[in-house]
């Protein structure tokens, strides 16, 4: 038995918790401040809350509000220029994953020379070393789905190119990570689907990969376990706070998960998908391939165990076979309304579902490596047409 664990991120969970952040010990004293181009940070008075919390601790601060749903690597590189010009000495990200990842690779670039994706592996990236330590960042949470307030990763597009590629590395992840589970009740329902079974994915996918260790599997199934009991829930009626904290921790533990096991190919043909189709919501896109997807590894045989004890969690007491873990994943989906997304009506074309499996392969085909069984393009793209609707 052999494993690492190294999660060095402060994380400040509960609900009220950001109305308390001056009594944090933050990183500097000048901010850049990372949200999205969206409106409901601001008017829900999220960041009017945040900006209250760092006047009492004495923090000046630069607004930053370009972030795409799916960042792009010109806001990254845009928003780093404003980091520098305005001396910031951190970065807080506020909002979902998208500010937080886009937090964090501001942050290589505010300390580091060159394009962002001179520091990328996969694809067109240059995979150079990181020479400067980025800037420290804060992480506030306002969704519960991509954990990227408990791992260091980042995922950026480089629209041009259709590339859509995780970096990040031990001085990515935040300082002090902000979950309040409060600030949550505002998400729509379909949004909070999407985001919880990206948190789930993170942790089935986690719990099935070559490198999950006994931690990160105590991780994993608490994390579906919570996401079972709690989602659709929190879908029904979104101020239920007691399941609102659930899905919040399970995605927590998710982003844990993330740090100490990962993700295996099915995140990388989901960012394939988006990389074409930036409107399809990440979530939406491990939605749309994630039945065929586990259905395919549970036919391999070689996950039995893993696959029904994940059913059980799941909320399938008696679970016995791997398929009942399909069985559960498609009752939730089914839950929480989000069992019919149809990939055509995002662009996609049967035709051209080849175009996916090469892209996952080219740009993240690293993840493949953590399967447990290993898929071939012609194993994914099945799982595609499978998918496709």
């Amino acid at each position: 038995m052999n494993f690492t664990y190294f999660i060095p991120t402060r994380i400040v969970f509960g609900s009220g918790v950001l109305r308390r952040l001056h009594e944090q010990q933050l990183p500097g004293k000048r901010a850049l401040l990372v949200t999205t181009n969206g409106t409901s940070v601001k008017k829900y008075g999220y960041l009017e809350t945040l900006q209250n919390e760092l006047k009492l601790s004495g923090v000046e601060y630069v607004l930053y509000d370009k972030i795409l749903p799916n960042p792009v690597k010109e806001h990254v590189m845009e928003g780093a220029a404003v980091a520098k010009a305005q001396k910031a000495d951190f970065i807080i990200g506020i909002g979902g994953g998208s500010a937080i990842d886009s937090a964090k690779a501001i942050a290589i670039m505010a300390t580091n020379d060159g394009d962002y994706w001179d520091y990328i592996s996969g694809g067109s990236g240059k995979d150079l070393p990181v020479l400067n330590d980025p800037l420290p960042v804060v992480a506030i949470t306002t969704t519960a789905g991509t954990g990227t307030e408990a791992d260091p990763w980042t995922v950026i597009t480089k629209a041009e190119t259709n590339e859509k590629i995780g970096g990040g590395y031990d001085k990515t992840f935040p300082v002090l990570s902000i979950v309040d589970p409060e600030i949550m009740r505002t998400v729509p329902p379909k949004l909070t689907a999407y985001q919880g079974f990206d948190a789930l994915f993170h942790s089935t996918e986690g719990y099935l990969n070559k490198k999950a260790s006994p931690i990160s599997d105590l991780y994993a199934l608490k994390a579906i376990e919570y996401i079972g009991k709690s989602l659709s829930k929190a879908v029904r009626d979104g101020n239920d706070l007691h399941a609102r904290e659930e899905v919040a921790l399970a995605n927590t533990l998710s982003g844990m998960v993330e740090s100490l096991s990962g993700c295996t190919s099915e995140h990388s043909l989901a960012h394939a998908i988006s990389a074409y189709h930036p409107d399809f919501v990440h979530g939406a896109a491990l939605l749309a391939i994630s039945r065929a997807y586990y259905a395919h590894f549970a036919s391999t045989g070689a996950v039995d165990m893993r696959m029904i004890q994940m059913a059980k969690a799941l909320g399938a007491e008696n679970a016995s076979s791997p398929e009942d873990f399909v069985t559960a994943l498609v009752k939730l989906q089914k839950d929480c309304g989000v069992d019919a997304i149809k990939m055509s009506e995002y662009g996609m074309r049967e035709d051209t579902l080849a175009q996916y499996v090469y892209n996952a392969r080219d740009t993240m085909g690293c993840l493949f490596a953590y399967d447990r069984v290993p898929l071939s393009d012609a194993d994914a793209l099945r799982i595609l047409q499978n998918s496709y609707r």
